[in-house]
């Protein structure tokens, strides 16, 4: 996976203790095909673009890139801030009346010691730190992008270590709900060019997904073609069979399809997809979103998660 970007009552710390199963909150369909996503002012884009108005890349940078909405990151490891950090977001979406996207990205032995290693040091911090993302989501509603990866990518882990991170990822999923019962929580599918439709369905039904989750995401931080995710991700629903579950999709970077031999690291000639939308006329796929924040390095090109303009003006062209 590659980087883009309180306590809690006695009665949530028990249900996130104890794991208790969750009933999926929404039906397929239910979210509103005229939600509108938050746009975070505080982006990286956002910030070059209001740093930089004399460039030449600004005016297609802003335009195409910058308007849209896009997910919030917390990938940095802060658990005595994160409460607040993630109030800040949802508070700034609720007064716009806009749903934010945020994408919890701590799991302990994050993408494998790759590009963008790091996370929690272990699963008992990360179950503190879960615990406190969760206080800050608040009683509106928002989307939460479980742990890119945390399922699709499991070659570093021992079965005791899986079987681990599969319970903490519910506990997880479990505590957001409890915090915040109008959060829908969207559990690691991988993408279409990745593991099999039935075993990423075996993966997300021994992490709790039928349990504690809400739907799946695919494609993240990936470039494959809108229709070749959603075939997958139906597939994927269609192996756990009538769960009640539904998909997002990540088409932040996939207006051109894969790179040649499938490259993810920084490839150039990719382009933006779908701008984000609930609105996607399927009742099983709730939203195209831009959760990899286009501009930002997969760590190749620079650093992971640094902001490119170059690659941005490429992206958006």
């Amino acid at each position: 996976m590659r980087l883009p970007r309180a306590l809690v009552t006695a009665a949530l710390a028990t249900a996130f203790l104890v794991g208790a199963g969750h009933a999926p909150q929404a039906v397929a369909g239910e979210l509103p095909a005229d939600t509108g996503f938050f746009t975070d002012p505080d982006s990286q884009v956002n910030k070059w673009v209001a740093a930089n108005p004399g460039d030449s890349r600004q005016p297609r940078i802003a335009s195409r890139i910058a308007s849209q909405p896009q997910a919030v990151w917390f990938a940095r490891y802060s658990p005595s801030t994160v409460t607040a950090d993630v109030r800040k977001v949802t508070s700034a979406a609720a007064s716009k009346n806009q749903v934010p996207v945020l994408v919890a990205y701590m799991i302990p032995n994050r993408d494998c010691g790759g590009a963008s290693a790091g996370g929690a040091p272990d699963l008992t911090a990360y179950d503190a730190w879960a615990r406190n993302f969760a206080a800050g989501l608040g009683s509106g509603s928002s989307i939460v992008i479980l742990e890119p990866d945390s399922i699709a990518l499991i070659s570093c882990l021992s079965s005791s270590e899986l079987s681990a991170r599969y319970a903490s990822l519910a506990r997880a999923a479990s505590a957001i709900h409890a915090a915040s019962p109008k959060a829908r929580v969207y559990f690691d599918a991988g993408h279409s060019a990745w593991n099999s439709a039935s075993v990423q369905a075996s993966r997300l039904r021994s992490a709790g997904v039928l349990a504690s989750g809400d739907g799946i995401y695919s494609n993240v931080s990936n470039y494959n073609r809108t229709s070749n995710e959603v075939a997958f991700a139906k597939s994927v629903l269609g192996q756990l069979g009538g769960s009640g579950l539904t998909a997002v999709i990540d088409t932040s970077r996939n207006g051109n399809g894969p790179a040649p031999d499938n490259a993810w690291c920084d490839p150039h000639g990719r382009k933006v997809g779908e701008n984000p939308t609930a609105n996607t006329g399927d009742p099983a796929i709730d939203a195209y979103l831009w959760i990899k924040l286009p501009g930002e390095l997969d760590g190749c090109a620079g650093a992971a998660g640094s902001f490119s303009p170059d690659y941005a003006y490429e992206l958006a062209g």
